[in-house]
C-alpha cells in the first residue's frame, strides 16, 4: 500500500471507530457503571474481535451475502433481536454490588464482547467497506495490512468512551441519576438500529 493508501485507511479506521455505534455506548455504559478496570475485558474483546472480523471478512466470508442473499436478511434479524435485548439488559440494569463476588449487574466479558461483533451492524459495515475499499484484491498482504491498522486504532479510540463512562460516574451519584443514565445509554443503542432498518 502507498503512504497515501495507508493514511486514509488510518483515518477511516479512526473516525469509523471513535464515532457513536452499539459497541461505544455500550462501552460507556459499562464505564459508569462498573468503571474502567471492570470494563478492559470489554474493551479488549471488542478490539481483537473486530480485528479478528476484518481478517475473516477479508478471507473470504463476505463472499457468502453475495452468494447468498438470504444471509443480510438473517444477519438484519439477528442483530436487531440481540441489540434490542442488550438494551433492555442497559435499561434495567442494577447498581452494580460494592462487595466484591456479590451478585448482580456484572460487565460484558470477553469472550461475549468478541462474539458481539458478529452481529454488530456497525462492525459488519466497517469490516466490509475496509476490505472493499483498501483490500480490493483479497491479498493476504493487504488483508493483514487493514486488520493491523484496526487492531491498533480500535482500542485505544473505543477505550475513550469507556474512560467517559468511568469520569461520568462522579456525576452520576444517586441510583435515580444512574437508572436514567441507563435508559439514555438504552435509546441511544436502539437508536444505532437506525442504518440496519433503514430501506
Amino acid at each position: 500500500m502507498t503512504h497515501e493508501i495507508l493514511a486514509g485507511l488510518a483515518v477511516f479506521a479512526f473516525v469509523s471507530s471513535v464515532t457513536p455505534g452499539p459497541n461505544n455506548m455500550m462501552l460507556m455504559a459499562s464505564g459508569a457503571n462498573f468503571g474502567f478496570r471492570r470494563t478492559i475485558p470489554h474493551m479488549l474483546g471488542v478490539a481483537l474481535g473486530f480485528t479478528a472480523m476484518v481478517i475473516l471478512v477479508g478471507a473470504g466470508l463476505a463472499g457468502v451475502f453475495d452468494a447468498w442473499p438470504p444471509a443480510t436478511i438473517i444477519l438484519k434479524t439477528l442483530s436487531v433481536v440481540y441489540l434490542l435485548y442488550l438494551a433492555w439488559r442497559i435499561a434495567t440494569a442494577a447498581p452494580p454490588k460494592p462487595i466484591p463476588g456479590a451478585t448482580g449487574a456484572r460487565p460484558m466479558r470477553f469472550i461475549e464482547a468478541a462474539l458481539f461483533q458478529w452481529v454488530n451492524p456497525k462492525a459488519w459495515t466497517m469490516a466490509l467497506t475496509a476490505i472493499s475499499v483498501y483490500a480490493p484484491d483479497r491479498s493476504l498482504a493487504a488483508i493483514a495490512v487493514v486488520a493491523l491498522i484496526f487492531g491498533l486504532i480500535n482500542l485505544p479510540t473505543v477505550s475513550s468512551w469507556a474512560a467517559i463512562g468511568q469520569e461520568m460516574r462522579r456525576v452520576l451519584t444517586r441510583p435515580s441519576q444512574l437508572r436514567a443514565f441507563n435508559i439514555t445509554m438504552a435509546l441511544l443503542l436502539v437508536a444505532s438500529l437506525w442504518p440496519v432498518l433503514a430501506p
